[in-house]
This record gives C-alpha cells, structure tokens and sequence, in this order.
C-alpha cells in the first residue's frame, strides 16, 4: 500500500502541469462559453442576463441557417473527394522504394503548411485575370471562371483547396492502415486467382474499414469547423454563398460585438458535431471490421 500511495503522488506530480493546462485553455474556456451564452455583452458593457434569449433568436436567424447549409454542402463535397484521393495516394505509395518515399514528402508538405499562407497562394493562382489556373486552362482554349467571385464556383474552390491540403493527411493515415493488414492475405488472394481489383474490394477494403473509420471521424469534426480556408478566399462570399458556421461565430463576436450570440452558436455548432459523431459511432458496428 505504502508503494501504490508513493507511485500515486509521483502520477499526479507528472500530471500536474498538462492537466492545469487543460483546464486553464480548454475547460475553463468551455464553461466560460456554456455561462456566456444566456447573457448578452459586447466586451464594452456588463453582461445582461437574457436567459434563452440568444437560442431563441438564433432559431430564427436566417444567416444561421444559411451558414450551416453551406457548411453541410461544404462537407458533402469535401469528405468523399478527400477520402478518395487519400486512399489513391495511400495505394500508390504503399511500397518501399526511394521516390516513394520522397513523394511521401511531397504529398505531406501542404498539411504542415499554415492555412494563411496556403489561401493566399491560392487566391493568388485562382485569380481570374493573372491567375495560373485560368491561365493553364487557356492554353488547352477553355475559358476559366472567376473562381472566387461566382456563386456556383466559389464553394467549388474552397471545397478544391481543401482537398489538395488535406489529401497528404488522409493518405497517411491510411498508409499506416495498409501496412498494418498481413501480407498473407493478399498472398492468398493472389494463390488463389483473385485480381488486383478483387483483393481491394475483398479482402484490402473490409479490413481497411477501421482506418476508413477514424478518418471520417477526424474529417467531419474538422469539417464542421472549416473557417480559415473560407474567411482568406473568400470572406464569406459571393453574397453569401460560402458563409459557414464559424465564420458567423467570429463575425458576431469580433465585428458585431455579440459575444453570448456568439457563444450560444459554438453550442449549436457543438451539438451538431456531438450528436452526428454519436451516430456514427453507433453505425460502426454494422460495417466496421475489425480483425
């Protein structure tokens, strides 16, 4: 007993500064929010209680609902690209050899790059006058759009930047699922006649499908979060047509003052985030294998 209580102390001794980090920069921020929500303040005046007052309001703000279509639509279209081209890449790089490596690298170096200096390039390439996009496009006779400044394209390019930073990502998660299914399976597969394409989808895809898992996960969590790509590309814009959640969270903390508004939207946000997490933590069992 008196070894358990020495090797106690020592645990809370090592603990100790990661969990008063914690508390101090994620839950005391949170409970800070969860108060700041039933009250109404513009970081000039006291707060005022209002009680529901901001949920109920904000039931009935078309600009939220708004934000959140677009949110959706932005995640409609992002996950399954990026998942996609992802798991493309994982295949393709799944082998030991020197350019793999090197193109490993290459792949990865958009994800550790910051998210200002990747939107700026981009707004920079997607222009529609000097841009090199439209200019690539012009040399094969098409005539490229104004990317960030057309309703039906704006969201097409936020969705496309997106994915070109976050492939690198997602293949290397699913490169470290590949590497971890026994070679003896496909080698069986291989004895026994099967082709490429039918060891993917019979024996390579179902023991993926844990990996397929946390990536869904990860990329929906972070999706429902999408802010920066959006606020540098295009602010919001054309009229509206790729304003998302938290980018009306910032708006109406930062420019309008709104600060418990703001806070009673990080909630919804939250909520949204937790219950579709929650159901597709429950669905895994139906198509999750696990070896």
């Amino acid at each position: 007993m008196t070894w358990l209580g020495s090797a106690r102390r020592w645990w809370i001794v090592f603990l100790a500064p990661s969990l008063v980090l914690l508390v101090v920069f994620t839950v005391a921020p949170i409970a800070a929010a969860a108060v700041l929500s039933f009250f109404q303040w513009d970081l000039l005046t006291s707060p005022e209680f209002v009680g529901l007052g901001n949920f109920t309001e904000l039931a009935g703000d078309r600009d939220f609902r708004s934000a959140l279509a677009h949110t959706l639509i932005f995640i409609a279209g992002y996950m399954p690209v990026v998942t996609t081209v992802g798991l493309a890449l994982a295949l393709l790089m799944n082998r030991r050899s020197r350019l793999a490596g090197v193109s490993r690298v290459v792949f990865f170096m958009p994800v550790v790059s910051a998210w200002v200096a990747v939107a700026l390039m981009w707004r920079w390439m997607l222009n529609s006058r000097f841009g090199v996009v439209n200019w690539l496009l012009g040399l094969v006779g098409i005539e490229g759009p104004q990317w960030l400044f057309e309703r039906g394209w704006a969201m097409v390019s936020v969705i496309g930047v997106s994915v070109w930073k976050d492939a690198g990502f997602v293949m290397i998660l699913f490169l470290a699922g590949l590497q971890a299914i026994p070679a003896e399976h496909r080698e069986a597969a291989f004895v026994d006649g099967a082709s490429r394409w039918q060891t993917f989808w019979r024996i390579t895809l179902p023991l993926l499908t844990p990996t397929v898992f946390l990536v869904s996960i990860i990329l929906l969590i972070n999706s429902f979060q999408v802010f920066e790509q959006v606020w540098i590309l295009t602010e919001g814009g054309p009229f509206g047509s790729t304003t998302v959640v938290v980018e009306q969270i910032v708006r109406n903390a930062f420019s309008f003052g709104r600060m418990g508004y703001a806070a009673a939207m990080s909630w919804v946000l939250f909520g949204f985030i937790f219950t579709v997490t929650l159901i597709q933590t429950r669905l895994q069992r139906r198509w999750v294998h696990y070896a």
